[in-house]
């Protein structure tokens, strides 16, 4: 019991020393602003360095469910079908060369920015709901990780315990500092990682009962039938393109100093994740490698059922480690489910404050009211994660199928408004639509919805789902447009007020922060029909155009009118 009271204790200290550091980023917010804005809160001020972006940035990647995750895969199907280090990282890429630059010269806050802009404000209102829904079951799919690797190592703690101490902690220094603080405890939380599980792995290697991880390589390689290649590579597609548009990734892109930096900052993420990868890929051979019945582990317990596969890694540290090794390896854990945690609750009352309170409910609200809604988000987003993480059971399950209606949903969405000039409303509400009913109608045997459409084994559905959502973007768009430009249908039949019957509708893109800014009248600008990538959003108010393509004569003439 000594022992357990001394982990406790080295917890106790590690969640205060996070919880020390966070507060402290939190001061780092301007001297000069007495109440500090949106855009500090949410982007710290656009004043986060490349050496802090990337630790931020790696960290939210590398959360309890990608360490635990990846140990669980290489331990039970092999190294072969363990994907999210290899996905993730090429996802980072590819964001940083097609998003990161267009997104970050833009100047928006958040991911729904852009489509708010394009498509309207309830449209981006609407495109919220997959975007809030996969943060949320994300933060308690990791959160429930954690307290099932707490009540592995400290049988004497609930899960239940674990769980509540934890959000609280994650809630309040999030709550003290916005993104100052998820970022600078980033970089503590992700040394605690870094050294937490390599210093784990030698003393798990050298223990009596491990076998040469070498010689059994065939064992923990694993293997992949001619019938499963399809499906692999289906889900590696979902790892690369539905790992981008999420607001936990965004937000980093668009706190960063400089576009170039932004780029910068996604390329070396990529290498971080496949390094942090390393020790829970050894942890899964070791586990693989072991005779469990030369440890004391109950051997009653089979070692490879389901209950135990999920908890691979700390069971590796509980009976093939030292225990102030495994305490160690345990403060890893808990650096990892806090380090993406954090983020995502940021993530989500972000979006909520500015992008569903303040522009779809509230236009005319303060700076004061959007940060007093965000805070209350935070509190809720996290309070509401720790209770899913607690009372449900099938979390994992849950934020799979929210990930995939985010990879079929928005991102053929984000792809459009950032590179596709002429998409327009009726186009984004239609893919919206027809891509959720058939990510629904290919099934989802774990949540028990039955398989309607089979597309047959060489065709990858998700991805067929994502492509059919992304042509109907582009069809729709092209057709409403030809309609209505040409008053083939009449304007006042332009019920989404998008292509030819446009109100004057404002948007805040950059929230204002000088007295000279806020001092200035609105001017109302018609974009240009170049794409957001290639704008520079300079006016404190941008009108919402919801088709870029629109010609100067038809504005001409409804104006007219």
């Amino acid at each position: 019991m000594v022992v357990h009271i001394g982990g406790l204790v080295a917890v106790v200290c590690f969640y205060i020393l996070i919880l020390m550091v966070g507060i402290w980023a939190g001061r780092k917010q301007k001297s000069s602003e007495k109440s500090p804005d949106t855009e500090e809160i949410m982007l710290a001020g656009r004043n986060i360095g490349l050496l802090v972006g990337i630790f931020t940035m790696t960290a939210t990647w590398v959360g309890g469910a990608y360490i635990n995750g990846t140990a669980e895969q290489v331990f039970s199907t092999g190294l072969v079908a363990c994907q999210a280090p290899l996905g993730y990282a090429i996802s980072l890429v590819v964001g940083g060369l097609l998003f990161a630059r267009p997104m970050r010269n833009a100047g928006y806050v958040t991911m729904l920015d852009p489509f708010q802009r394009k498509y309207g404000q309830r449209m981006g209102g609407l495109l919220f709901i997959p975007a809030l829904l996969g943060e949320v079951f994300w933060s308690a799919a990791i959160l429930s990780a954690l307290g099932a690797t707490i009540s592995v190592i400290f049988t004497d703690v609930s899960m239940t315990a674990s769980i509540i101490i934890s959000a609280a902690v994650v809630i309040v220094y999030t709550l003290f500092g916005g993104l100052y603080s998820v970022a600078y405890t980033d970089v503590v939380q992700l040394g605690f990682i870094f050294i937490g599980l390599w210093i784990a792995v030698p003393f798990a290697i050298r223990h009596e009962g491990v076998g040469n991880i070498i010689s059994t390589w065939p064992e923990w390689r694993g293997h992949m039938d001619k019938s499963q290649i399809v499906e692999w590579m289906d889900s590696m597609l979902l790892l690369i393109f539905g790992g981008i548009p999420w607001q936990v990734y965004f937000q980093r892109v668009l706190s960063a100093k400089s576009a170039k930096k932004a780029m910068y900052l996604s390329f070396c993420a990529a290498v971080g994740c496949i390094l942090l990868a390393m020790p829970p890929v050894l942890i899964g051979a070791i586990a693989k490698s072991t005779n469990w019945s030369m440890t004391d582990y109950d051997i009653k317990k089979d070692i490879t059922s389901p209950e135990a596969t999920k908890l691979i890694l700390p069971l590796v540290l509980l009976h093939l480690c030292p225990k102030f090794i495994a305490f160690m390896g345990l403060g890893a854990v808990s650096a990892a489910v806090m380090s993406s945690a954090d983020s995502s609750v940021l993530s989500a009352s972000s979006m909520f404050a500015r992008n569903v309170w303040k522009l779809v409910f509230r236009n005319q609200a303060s700076e004061r009211e959007v940060l007093l809604v965000m805070r209350l988000g935070i509190f809720l987003v996290g309070a509401c994660a720790a209770g899913i993480g607690i009372l449900v059971s099938s979390i994992y399950v849950l934020w799979y199928l929210c990930s995939d209606l985010v990879y079929v949903i928005l991102f053929p969405q984000l792809l459009c408004v950032v590179y596709v000039p002429h998409t327009n409303t009726y186009g984004s509400l239609s893919a919206y639509i027809i891509g959720f009913v058939f990510r629904i109608l290919i099934g989802e045997p774990s949540l028990s919805i039955p398989t309607l459409i089979h597309f047959g084994p060489y065709v990858p559905a998700k991805t067929l789902c994502m492509l059919i959502s992304l042509t109907t973007t582009l069809i729709v768009s092209l057709i409403t447009k030809i309609l209505f430009e040409n008053r083939i249908i009449s304007p006042q039949l332009d019920i989404l007020h998008c292509l030819v019957n446009i109100p004057n509708e404002i948007l805040p893109l950059k929230e204002s922060t000088t007295i000279d800014e806020l001092q200035q009248p609105y001017r109302i600008t018609k974009p240009t029909s170049t794409t957001i990538g290639q704008q520079y959003l300079s006016e404190p108010i941008m009108m919402i155009n919801n088709s870029y393509s629109q010609s100067q004569d038809t504005l001409n003439t409804y104006t007219n009118s």
